[in-house]
Protein backbone atom coordinates (compact mmCIF):
# COMPACT_ATOMS: atom_id res chain seq x y z
CA UNK A 1 0.00 0.00 0.00
CA UNK A 2 1.59 3.07 -1.30
CA UNK A 3 1.33 6.82 -0.34
CA UNK A 4 1.11 9.72 -2.43
CA UNK A 5 3.28 12.31 -2.42
CA UNK A 6 4.57 14.85 -4.28
CA UNK A 7 8.20 16.68 -5.28
CA UNK A 8 8.51 20.55 -6.49
CA UNK A 9 11.29 23.60 -6.25
CA UNK A 10 10.48 26.60 -7.58
CA UNK A 11 6.59 27.49 -6.44
CA UNK A 12 4.33 26.65 -4.03
CA UNK A 13 1.13 25.12 -4.51
CA UNK A 14 0.24 25.47 -0.84
CA UNK A 15 -1.41 23.44 1.15
CA UNK A 16 -5.25 23.01 0.23
CA UNK A 17 -3.93 22.34 -3.53
CA UNK A 18 -1.83 19.49 -1.59
CA UNK A 19 -4.54 18.37 0.02
CA UNK A 20 -7.18 18.10 -2.97
CA UNK A 21 -4.67 16.60 -4.39
CA UNK A 22 -4.10 13.81 -1.72
CA UNK A 23 -0.56 14.68 -1.17
CA UNK A 24 0.57 13.06 2.22
CA UNK A 25 4.35 14.47 1.60
CA UNK A 26 6.50 16.72 0.25
CA UNK A 27 9.73 15.95 -1.02
CA UNK A 28 11.56 19.83 -0.99
CA UNK A 29 14.90 20.87 -2.20
CA UNK A 30 18.01 22.58 0.15
CA UNK A 31 21.10 23.31 -1.77
CA UNK A 32 22.90 26.78 -2.18
CA UNK A 33 20.23 28.30 -4.28
CA UNK A 34 18.75 31.81 -3.53
CA UNK A 35 16.71 32.48 -6.34
CA UNK A 36 13.29 30.56 -4.25
CA UNK A 37 14.21 27.17 -4.52
CA UNK A 38 14.66 26.30 -1.02
CA UNK A 39 12.69 24.74 1.52
CA UNK A 40 12.32 27.59 4.27
CA UNK A 41 11.34 27.50 7.83
CA UNK A 42 7.60 28.94 6.72
CA UNK A 43 6.75 26.51 4.51
CA UNK A 44 7.91 23.34 7.13
CA UNK A 45 5.50 24.83 10.00
CA UNK A 46 2.31 25.75 7.21
CA UNK A 47 2.91 21.99 5.77
CA UNK A 48 3.67 20.45 9.16
CA UNK A 49 0.31 21.92 10.98
CA UNK A 50 -1.93 20.37 8.18
CA UNK A 51 0.07 17.44 8.49
CA UNK A 52 2.22 16.72 5.17
CA UNK A 53 5.06 15.54 5.48
CA UNK A 54 8.65 16.79 4.82
CA UNK A 55 11.49 14.63 2.72
CA UNK A 56 14.38 16.99 1.80
CA UNK A 57 16.64 16.70 -0.60
CA UNK A 58 20.44 18.39 -1.19
CA UNK A 59 21.36 19.45 -4.60
CA UNK A 60 23.39 22.06 -6.39
CA UNK A 61 24.89 20.41 -9.67
CA UNK A 62 23.51 17.20 -11.44
CA UNK A 63 26.72 15.63 -11.42
CA UNK A 64 28.03 16.89 -7.63
CA UNK A 65 28.24 13.75 -6.28
CA UNK A 66 31.56 12.87 -8.91
CA UNK A 67 33.84 15.01 -6.81
CA UNK A 68 34.33 12.64 -4.22
CA UNK A 69 34.33 12.53 0.08
CA UNK A 70 35.56 15.88 0.17
CA UNK A 71 32.35 17.39 -1.76
CA UNK A 72 30.09 15.28 0.02
CA UNK A 73 31.28 15.98 4.18
CA UNK A 74 31.09 19.49 2.54
CA UNK A 75 27.38 19.05 1.52
CA UNK A 76 26.23 17.62 4.12
CA UNK A 77 27.70 19.92 6.83
CA UNK A 78 24.96 22.81 4.88
CA UNK A 79 22.50 20.34 4.00
CA UNK A 80 22.16 19.28 7.98
CA UNK A 81 22.62 23.43 8.77
CA UNK A 82 19.77 24.31 6.36
CA UNK A 83 17.70 21.14 7.21
CA UNK A 84 17.54 22.02 11.28
CA UNK A 85 16.86 25.73 10.70
CA UNK A 86 13.63 24.02 8.93
CA UNK A 87 12.90 22.41 11.83
CA UNK A 88 14.08 18.97 10.75
CA UNK A 89 14.51 16.39 13.22
CA UNK A 90 18.39 15.28 13.96
CA UNK A 91 17.62 11.66 13.47
CA UNK A 92 16.05 12.02 10.04
CA UNK A 93 17.91 11.28 6.64
CA UNK A 94 19.15 13.61 3.96
CA UNK A 95 19.01 12.41 0.25
CA UNK A 96 21.43 13.59 -1.95
CA UNK A 97 21.01 14.31 -5.80
CA UNK A 98 22.31 12.06 -8.66
CA UNK A 99 20.95 13.39 -11.42
CA UNK A 100 22.40 11.91 -14.44
CA UNK A 101 22.74 8.52 -15.56
CA UNK A 102 25.27 7.36 -14.22
CA UNK A 103 27.20 4.93 -15.08
CA UNK A 104 29.08 1.74 -13.12
CA UNK A 105 32.56 3.31 -14.01
CA UNK A 106 31.74 6.37 -11.89
CA UNK A 107 30.31 4.57 -9.00
CA UNK A 108 33.70 4.40 -7.07
CA UNK A 109 33.37 8.12 -6.71
CA UNK A 110 29.82 7.97 -6.13
CA UNK A 111 30.52 5.89 -3.35
CA UNK A 112 33.45 8.12 -1.78
CA UNK A 113 30.75 11.58 -1.97
CA UNK A 114 28.60 9.06 -0.24
CA UNK A 115 31.18 8.21 2.14
CA UNK A 116 31.85 12.35 2.78
CA UNK A 117 28.33 12.50 3.49
CA UNK A 118 28.09 9.88 6.11
CA UNK A 119 30.96 10.97 7.70
CA UNK A 120 29.22 14.01 9.04
CA UNK A 121 25.47 12.35 9.01
CA UNK A 122 26.22 8.90 9.44
CA UNK A 123 25.32 6.57 7.08
CA UNK A 124 21.91 5.73 8.48
CA UNK A 125 20.75 9.08 7.92
CA UNK A 126 22.54 8.96 4.43
CA UNK A 127 20.07 8.74 1.14
CA UNK A 128 20.66 9.06 -2.57
CA UNK A 129 18.48 10.47 -5.28
CA UNK A 130 18.59 9.06 -8.61
CA UNK A 131 18.03 5.96 -10.80
CA UNK A 132 18.29 2.55 -11.29
CA UNK A 133 22.51 1.91 -11.49
CA UNK A 134 23.45 4.47 -9.11
CA UNK A 135 20.89 3.67 -6.43
CA UNK A 136 20.89 0.03 -6.67
CA UNK A 137 24.99 -0.14 -6.45
CA UNK A 138 24.98 2.55 -3.53
CA UNK A 139 22.61 -0.31 -1.79
CA UNK A 140 25.08 -3.13 -2.52
CA UNK A 141 28.01 -1.18 -1.64
CA UNK A 142 26.62 -0.30 1.48
CA UNK A 143 26.85 3.64 1.02
CA UNK A 144 23.05 4.20 2.18
CA UNK A 145 20.22 3.93 3.98
CA UNK A 146 17.97 4.99 2.51
CA UNK A 147 16.73 5.28 -1.52
CA UNK A 148 14.55 8.01 -3.70
CA UNK A 149 14.67 6.03 -6.90
CA UNK A 150 13.33 7.96 -10.01
CA UNK A 151 11.71 6.26 -13.10
CA UNK A 152 14.13 8.16 -15.30
CA UNK A 153 17.14 5.97 -16.85
CA UNK A 154 15.92 3.06 -14.81
CA UNK A 155 14.67 1.42 -17.79
CA UNK A 156 11.00 0.04 -15.87
CA UNK A 157 12.85 -1.00 -13.18
CA UNK A 158 12.35 -0.23 -9.34
CA UNK A 159 14.73 -1.36 -6.73
CA UNK A 160 12.23 -2.86 -3.89
CA UNK A 161 15.11 -1.44 -1.23
CA UNK A 162 14.37 1.98 -2.42
CA UNK A 163 11.59 3.93 0.05
CA UNK A 164 10.82 6.22 -2.50
CA UNK A 165 9.66 6.29 -6.13
CA UNK A 166 9.67 9.43 -8.49
CA UNK A 167 7.01 7.89 -10.72
CA UNK A 168 6.25 10.42 -13.09
CA UNK A 169 7.08 14.24 -14.31
CA UNK A 170 5.78 17.45 -15.70
CA UNK A 171 2.74 17.80 -13.85
CA UNK A 172 1.15 21.26 -12.48
CA UNK A 173 -0.45 21.90 -9.20
CA UNK A 174 -1.95 25.30 -8.61
CA UNK A 175 0.11 26.94 -11.09
CA UNK A 176 3.37 24.97 -10.23
CA UNK A 177 5.54 22.24 -11.56
CA UNK A 178 5.39 19.15 -9.57
CA UNK A 179 6.80 15.41 -9.85
CA UNK A 180 4.75 12.62 -8.54
CA UNK A 181 6.40 10.03 -6.22
CA UNK A 182 5.27 7.24 -3.75
CA UNK A 183 6.53 6.16 -0.65
CA UNK A 184 6.96 2.10 -0.62
CA UNK A 185 8.35 1.80 3.07
CA UNK A 186 6.97 2.89 6.05
CA UNK A 187 10.11 5.33 6.77
CA UNK A 188 10.87 7.04 3.90
CA UNK A 189 12.25 9.63 6.03
CA UNK A 190 9.15 11.70 6.29
CA UNK A 191 9.11 14.23 9.60
CA UNK A 192 7.20 17.13 10.86
CA UNK A 193 8.72 20.34 12.59
CA UNK A 194 10.30 19.46 15.38
CA UNK A 195 8.75 15.77 15.81
CA UNK A 196 10.86 12.60 15.66
CA UNK A 197 8.90 8.96 15.19
CA UNK A 198 6.78 8.35 18.59
CA UNK A 199 7.37 6.11 20.95
CA UNK A 200 4.85 2.94 18.73
CA UNK A 201 1.37 2.50 20.34
CA UNK A 202 -0.28 -0.75 20.75
CA UNK A 203 -3.81 -2.06 19.98
CA UNK A 204 -4.91 -5.81 20.72
CA UNK A 205 -8.53 -6.85 19.96
CA UNK A 206 -10.67 -9.98 19.40
CA UNK A 207 -13.60 -11.68 18.82
CA UNK A 208 -15.88 -14.07 20.63
CA UNK A 209 -18.58 -13.58 18.08
CA UNK A 210 -19.14 -16.13 15.35
CA UNK A 211 -18.94 -14.59 11.85
CA UNK A 212 -20.41 -16.61 8.70
CA UNK A 213 -17.68 -16.60 5.65
CA UNK A 214 -19.89 -17.02 2.52
CA UNK A 215 -17.73 -18.48 -0.06
CA UNK A 216 -15.51 -16.78 -2.59
CA UNK A 217 -16.12 -13.52 -0.65
CA UNK A 218 -13.96 -11.00 1.30
CA UNK A 219 -14.94 -10.71 4.75
CA UNK A 220 -13.90 -7.88 6.78
CA UNK A 221 -13.66 -9.04 10.51
CA UNK A 222 -15.56 -7.36 13.34
CA UNK A 223 -13.69 -7.42 16.69
CA UNK A 224 -16.24 -6.93 19.93
CA UNK A 225 -13.09 -7.38 22.61
CA UNK A 226 -10.63 -4.71 22.84
CA UNK A 227 -7.60 -5.86 25.54
CA UNK A 228 -5.29 -3.16 24.81
CA UNK A 229 -5.81 0.51 23.23
CA UNK A 230 -4.71 3.11 24.64
CA UNK A 231 -4.92 5.46 22.18
CA UNK A 232 -8.44 4.64 21.16
CA UNK A 233 -7.46 3.39 17.73
CA UNK A 234 -10.13 0.77 17.61
CA UNK A 235 -12.65 3.66 17.35
CA UNK A 236 -16.08 1.33 16.89
CA UNK A 237 -16.27 -0.83 19.46
CA UNK A 238 -17.23 -3.72 18.53
CA UNK A 239 -16.71 -3.17 14.87
CA UNK A 240 -13.95 -3.57 12.55
CA UNK A 241 -11.25 -0.84 12.08
CA UNK A 242 -8.18 -1.17 13.81
CA UNK A 243 -5.84 1.82 13.50
CA UNK A 244 -6.63 5.60 12.10
CA UNK A 245 -3.88 6.78 10.08
CA UNK A 246 -1.34 8.45 9.20
CA UNK A 247 0.55 6.17 10.80
CA UNK A 248 3.42 3.54 10.10
CA UNK A 249 2.47 0.11 11.34
CA UNK A 250 2.55 -3.98 11.89
CA UNK A 251 0.08 -6.08 12.11
CA UNK A 252 -0.60 -9.83 13.24
CA UNK A 253 -3.71 -11.56 13.23
CA UNK A 254 -5.08 -14.80 13.99
CA UNK A 255 -8.98 -16.55 13.78
CA UNK A 256 -10.18 -19.45 13.66
CA UNK A 257 -12.28 -20.71 10.91
CA UNK A 258 -15.03 -24.10 10.92
CA UNK A 259 -16.77 -25.49 8.52
CA UNK A 260 -14.40 -25.58 5.34
CA UNK A 261 -13.62 -29.00 3.86
CA UNK A 262 -9.52 -30.49 4.02
CA UNK A 263 -7.94 -28.94 0.69
CA UNK A 264 -9.70 -25.47 0.76
CA UNK A 265 -7.53 -22.50 -0.17
CA UNK A 266 -8.23 -19.33 2.30
CA UNK A 267 -6.77 -16.03 2.20
CA UNK A 268 -6.39 -13.17 4.72
CA UNK A 269 -5.16 -9.72 3.87
CA UNK A 270 -5.12 -6.03 5.55
CA UNK A 271 -7.03 -3.22 3.71
CA UNK A 272 -7.19 0.34 4.47
CA UNK A 273 -10.48 2.06 4.06
CA UNK A 274 -11.63 5.42 3.79
CA UNK A 275 -13.18 6.80 6.75
CA UNK A 276 -15.54 9.34 4.17
CA UNK A 277 -16.28 5.96 2.21
CA UNK A 278 -15.86 2.59 3.35
CA UNK A 279 -16.28 0.98 0.13
CA UNK A 280 -13.11 2.59 -1.45
CA UNK A 281 -9.73 0.94 -0.10
CA UNK A 282 -6.49 -0.37 -1.11
CA UNK A 283 -5.38 -4.10 -0.25
CA UNK A 284 -2.32 -4.87 1.24
CA UNK A 285 -0.63 -8.18 0.30
CA UNK A 286 -2.59 -11.38 0.40
CA UNK A 287 -1.18 -14.16 2.30
CA UNK A 288 -2.69 -18.18 1.15
CA UNK A 289 -3.29 -20.41 3.58
CA UNK A 290 -4.75 -24.57 2.95
CA UNK A 291 -7.51 -26.52 5.13
CA UNK A 292 -5.82 -29.21 6.64
CA UNK A 293 -8.36 -30.14 8.48
CA UNK A 294 -12.28 -28.59 9.20
CA UNK A 295 -11.36 -26.55 11.36
CA UNK A 296 -8.33 -24.15 10.30
CA UNK A 297 -5.90 -21.36 12.36
CA UNK A 298 -5.13 -18.59 9.79
CA UNK A 299 -2.23 -16.68 10.80
CA UNK A 300 -1.28 -13.48 8.90
CA UNK A 301 1.67 -10.83 9.23
CA UNK A 302 2.38 -7.73 7.92
CA UNK A 303 5.73 -6.68 9.37
CA UNK A 304 5.82 -2.97 7.71
CA UNK A 305 3.13 -0.52 6.11
CA UNK A 306 2.31 3.00 6.12
CA UNK A 307 -1.53 4.19 6.18
CA UNK A 308 -2.27 7.41 4.65
CA UNK A 309 -4.48 10.25 6.84
CA UNK A 310 -8.69 9.43 6.52
CA UNK A 311 -8.12 6.03 6.22
CA UNK A 312 -8.49 2.98 8.55
CA UNK A 313 -6.79 -0.32 8.85
CA UNK A 314 -9.53 -3.64 8.90
CA UNK A 315 -8.74 -7.25 7.95
CA UNK A 316 -10.46 -9.39 6.15
CA UNK A 317 -10.34 -13.06 5.03
CA UNK A 318 -11.76 -14.83 2.37
CA UNK A 319 -12.45 -18.78 2.09
CA UNK A 320 -12.61 -21.01 -1.47
CA UNK A 321 -14.98 -23.86 -0.81
CA UNK A 322 -18.44 -24.34 -2.02
CA UNK A 323 -20.19 -24.08 1.27
CA UNK A 324 -20.61 -21.34 3.78
CA UNK A 325 -17.72 -21.43 6.89
CA UNK A 326 -17.94 -19.62 10.25
CA UNK A 327 -15.39 -17.72 11.72
CA UNK A 328 -15.65 -18.48 15.59
CA UNK A 329 -13.24 -16.81 17.22
CA UNK A 330 -9.53 -14.66 16.78
CA UNK A 331 -7.73 -11.85 17.66
CA UNK A 332 -5.34 -8.84 16.30
CA UNK A 333 -2.06 -7.40 17.67
CA UNK A 334 -0.98 -3.88 16.01
CA UNK A 335 2.06 -1.80 17.01
CA UNK A 336 2.19 1.80 15.12
CA UNK A 337 3.96 4.67 14.94
CA UNK A 338 2.84 8.74 14.39
CA UNK A 339 4.82 10.68 11.62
Amino acid sequence: MAVFGVDYAWGRPGVAALKSAGANFACRYLSHDRTGKNLTRAETDELSAAGIRLVVVWETSAARALDGRDAGAADARDAAAQAADCGMPDDRPIYFAVDFDASADQQPEINAYFDGVASVLGRDRTGMYGGYGPVGRAFDDGKIAYGWQTYAWSGGRWDDRAQLRQYSNGHTLNGVSIDYDRAVAGDYGQWLVGESPDEPGYVSVGTDTAQPLEPAAWTTVSWNVEYADADHQHWDRGGPSILAGPARYALTAAVTITGVAPGTRLQARAIEVREDDTAEFDAGPVQEFTATRTDVHVLYALPADTVGGGRRVRFQVVQHGTAAATLTGGGAKLLFWRY
